[in-house]
């Protein structure tokens, strides 16, 4: 027993002591962020003097470094080509380095044309070293006193690179600093250049709410400067915006004006689709107010109307599904009816099987609905020709029949 008690007291002792070994020994923790390569102030055989010396490099030694500049960038690229993506940008981070000689415009550009490459070759730390170099210059830029002595170039460098890095809120910082400048020189061709810009990076990263006003100012613009063209392509991204936000009366808005344009210039291919489109804002806005349900009725009917003189017989078939399902959503089972008809002949004229058998499904389930068996077993009957033909759904119709022809006895 007491040997036993001696073994237990002489293994704790050792367990103690193995901790308390490991204790002192425990390792450093490793540094958390590595040091960002494009800082590194270490002498380099390319500069002049040591990169601490804060005196400007002269014309003629700037002129000596740039082709050398060019030369690492054409070494980085071959490594890169090779396979060999670490010594490759190990390069191009000393190019970089050596880039804010030439200035602040050159060292930009740069970053934007090794940033773009980071990103395709999903490398996230080059991104960020390059994203917190990019912010560095810009800090700087802000620095500038009045809008005069903004340099508009390296500010529209400066978007472009954050663009290359995929951080668009830092661009869309760049090209705001920019239309402050434009629009206090009235320089309405940059004003609307730049406010483009701003749109299509919220569009990109689909940030619709920031992107209405931006298109609201571009059609505002066009509008007064008389450019059709441009009043239609900015109306058209409204409607994608306000369809997207789920805003129907901004969106009726805009594919009414749209509307107008398309029927002053004749150009009636567009209308079956914007009026089915108007339609359907005008069915959800009608869940607040009923009294807008007579123009979504409308408006399906125009959509229909027009399809069909163009002979675009899916698009007719398509706004009368719509027409259909909002009348049997109220209750009026004989307009239903009348259009179903209608969509047999339309999706004949398509030659859209499938639709056809739909339709005679759907005449079918009205004349369910009213009780009147025999003409709701001629539309399954007409229904299973086609499913046979088409060798799909044949079960169903056939079920169809056989519930109908019971309930006619």
């Amino acid at each position: 027993m007491l040997r036993r008690l001696i073994v237990i007291v002489t293994a704790a002792i050792l367990f103690s002591s193995s901790l308390t070994l490991a204790e002192t020994k425990k390792p450093k923790p490793p540094d958390k962020f590595p040091p960002n390569p494009l800082e590194i102030t270490t002498p380099d055989p390319l500069l002049p003097r040591s990169p601490k010396d804060k005196q400007r490099l002269t014309l003629q030694e700037q002129q000596k470094l740039k082709p050398a500049l060019d030369a690492l960038n054409q070494e980085a690229a071959a490594k890169l080509q090779a396979g060999d993506q670490v010594a490759a940008f190990e390069i191009w981070n000393r190019e970089l380095r050596l880039r804010r000689f030439l200035g602040s415009l050159a060292e930009v550009q740069a970053l934007s044309r090794v940033g773009a490459i980071a990103w395709k070759q999903n490398d996230g730390q080059e991104v960020k070293y390059i994203t917190q170099r990019l912010q560095e210059i810009q800090k700087q830029a802000q620095s500038q006193k009045t809008t005069a002595q903004i340099d508009l170039e390296l500010w529209r460098s400066l978007g472009q690179a954050y663009q290359n890095v995929r951080s668009p809120k830092l661009a869309v910082e760049a090209y705001d600093q920019i239309l402050l400048v434009v629009r206090e020189q009235k320089n309405t061709t940059a004003v609307v250049e730049t406010l483009k810009t701003i749109g299509e990076l919220h569009l990109s990263w689909f940030d619709y709410v920031k992107a209405a006003p931006i298109y609201e100012e571009l059609l505002s613009l066009a509008t007064s400067l008389g450019e059709r063209v441009n009043e239609v392509t900015y109306l058209q991204r409204l409607a994608e915006i306000y369809d997207q936000t789920n805003q129907p009366q901004e969106s009726l808005n805009v594919l009414n004006k749209l509307a107008e344009i398309y029927v002053s210039e004749n150009n009636l291919t567009e209308i079956p689709e914007l009026k089915l489109a108007i339609a359907s804002n005008y069915e959800s806005l009608a869940k607040e107010d009923p009294n807008l349900l007579l123009e979504a009725f409308k408006n399906y009917q125009e959509a229909y109307t027009t399809a069909w003189q163009l002979k675009e017989y899916v698009r007719a078939g398509e706004a009368l599904q719509k027409l259909i399902a909002l009348y049997r959503s109220q209750g009026q089972t004989e307009e239903a009816l009348q259009a179903s008809e209608i969509l047999v002949d339309t999706e004949t004229q398509a030659a859209n099987f499938y639709g056809l058998m739909q339709a005679y499904d759907q005449i079918g389930q009205l004349y369910l609905e009213r009780k009147e068996f025999p003409q709701a077993l001629t539309a399954f009957q007409k229904g299973l020709e086609i499913a046979q033909q088409l060798k799909h759904e044949e079960a169903y119709f056939t079920g169809q029949i056989k519930k109908v022809s019971k309930a006619n006895l």
